[in-house]
């Protein structure tokens, strides 16, 4: 089988934050399982380095757009890379490799009919001289009510145009534009509203999106599809492949989500591999992003599949809702937020996985909590599988010279652990990342309970036999639970794995010979208490 796996593109223009990761981690977590699973897995993601937000920060800092991009792409590379994302390509969108593939397959929706020009009134601002891209205007949403940019309102999802918002003003200058005419390309939406149509009632009866994605498209079905831009008078991105057009560039929400079949076709090339088996009716595809990017993937880019006659369609949309902290809204404005190369200074990286993992967003908003960060460290990482791991190993070296006891696993035992894997299985490929996890922690405790009512430290002395087996056992679950934990915790699963000497890579039981255990380590260090408090204050100052 054939996995593709899409991680949202991160704008290239500020540092990573926990809500960036909350909404990303599933797609690691999909990828590790699937390739332990013996399937065949691509899994690309980039930083989108053509957005308007880049240009603004650029004017901001009085740097060039390039600048920006080049120092957050580095940044974002080198954080997913410590927070174990094992992307097979991780690329960005001014290469000229993705710009050449996103003019070919806009050249092909023309060359179909999907695409055609329209005259339109866009926004322009007189003090500034220039037609505003979209998120240089801002207003009132028609919708909501809200606060919102001329593309997109974050506080009802809804997708925008400029000329939509009401009290609009000038992100650079703070005047009201007023309106030029101009000619844009369009992309025929509309005709494509019959197979979106049945392709949504499809997912839905096969259950494969998360119920936001569900409702969120059917809204936008009901209202009616509307044709929409893509083109954008913005001063980088890529080049429109029209003569007599080329100072315009392809609006960024077409551009970007090709950006996954850019990055496969680029791990093609490098790799010197066919990507084709993930572009056709049999291949399996998640799509994995915030709620506030639902419809680019289940509408947009879905409908840019379905024009070109690429397949698959999103099969599975992992759209996680919203990562609250300290139960307020993520703020980047106000500086409200856990920066993730700050948090990676001073924590594990498998730390900061298992929180945002058993407190996952899936179903309703979930906050971050310092208290509670450092409490589900201290009581679960540490207390239940930590201490778990470690008396049961430490025991071995102290009472049998580090030699794991050989004995065969009673059937319960083993039954338990194969219905785990099943399970979990089962959990991370329908999406239901916590609850999976949330299993293997039961795991956990039934076999701290174990260890607890076998009491190796007494059978040691009165039934040396006995002693071996529950160590055995102990050892059977050790390996099992370290290797089912390796797409949630990869990091202290390797540790455990490297302390057993165990080297299975499919997702099935294991036995583990009969060997001496290398050195045995803690898997994770108690934080101090003290520190919630330091954190808070720390979120408080830089808070404005």
């Amino acid at each position: 089988m054939s996995i593709f796996i899409g991680g949202a593109w991160a704008y290239a223009n500020g540092s990573l934050h926990l809500g960036h990761i909350s909404s990303l981690l599933p797609g690691d977590i999909l990828a590790r399982y699937y390739r332990l699973k013996g399937e065949k897995v691509l899994y690309v993601s980039g930083s989108d380095c053509n957005g308007t937000p880049i240009t603004i920060r650029a004017k901001q800092e009085g740097v060039t757009p390039k600048e920006i991009a080049d120092r957050y792409h580095e940044e974002f590379v080198n954080y997913f890379s410590k927070l174990g994302f094992s992307y097979d390509t991780y690329t960005r969108t001014d290469t000229a490799h993705h710009h050449k593939i996103v003019q070919e397959l806009f050249l092909e929706l023309l060359e179909k009919g999907l695409i055609y020009i329209k005259e339109i009134e866009q926004t322009y601002c007189e003090h500034d001289q220039q037609f505003l891209p979209d998120r240089y205007v801002e207003g009132i949403c028609p919708n909501c009510g809200a606060n919102a940019r001329g593309d997109q309102c974050d506080a009802c999802s809804n997708v925008l145009e400029p000329l939509e918002l009401s009290d609009r003003k000038c992100k650079i200058c703070g005047n009201p534009p007023t309106t030029r005419k101009t000619k844009h390309f369009y992309f025929s939406l509309s005709s494509l509203q019959n197979i979106l149509e049945n392709y949504v009632k499809e997912a839905e009866s096969n259950n494969h999106w998360r119920e936001n994605a569900i409702s969120l498209t059917k809204r936008y079905l009901n209202e009616g599809l509307q044709d929409r831009a893509v083109s954008r008078d913005l001063p980088i991105g890529v080049n429109v492949p029209v003569s007599g057009y080329e100072d315009k560039k392809i609006y960024v929400w077409i551009e970007a989500v090709s950006g996954y079949y850019t990055a496969s076709k680029q791990w093609a090339k490098e790799t010197k591999n066919d990507d084709l088996p993930f572009w056709n009716s049999i291949a399996t595809s998640y799509y994995v992003h915030g709620k506030d990017n639902i419809p680019f993937h289940s509408i947009i880019w879905a409908g840019i599949l379905a024009g070109l006659g690429k397949e698959p369609l999103p099969t599975h949309i992992v759209s996680n809702e919203y990562l609250t902290l300290e139960k307020k809204k993520l703020s980047t404005s106000r500086n409200w937020a856990v920066w993730v190369p700050d948090i990676l200074n001073r924590y594990e990286p498998d730390s900061i996985r298992y929180f945002l993992t058993i407190n996952a967003p899936e179903s309703r908003d979930a906050d971050f909590s310092w208290k509670e960060f450092i409490y589900s460290h201290n009581s679960e990482l540490l207390g239940a599988y930590g201490n778990f791991v470690n008396r049961t190993l430490k025991f071995i070296q102290k009472s049998f010279d580090g030699f794991i006891p050989e004995k065969a696993i009673p059937s319960p035992i083993q039954n338990k652990v194969n219905l785990l894997y099943v399970e979990v299985g089962h959990c991370i490929e329908t999406a239901c990342f916590k609850q999976g996890l949330e299993k293997v922690f039961e795991l956990v405790r039934f076999s701290n309970k174990y260890f607890d009512e076998q009491q190796p430290w007494k059978q040691i002395y009165e039934d040396k036999d006995s002693c071996q087996q529950t160590l055995a056992d102990c050892v059977y679950l050790i390996a099992n639970l370290a290797h089912i934990l390796t797409p949630f915790l990869p990091f202290s699963s390797t540790k455990v794995k490297e302390m057993l000497n165990t080297t299975e890579t499919g997702w099935n039981s294991f036995l583990v010979e009969s060997q001496q255990l290398s050195s045995v380590e803690p898997l994770f260090e108690r934080i101090d208490l003290a520190r919630i408090e330091e954190e808070l204050e720390s979120l408080n100052k830089q808070s404005v």
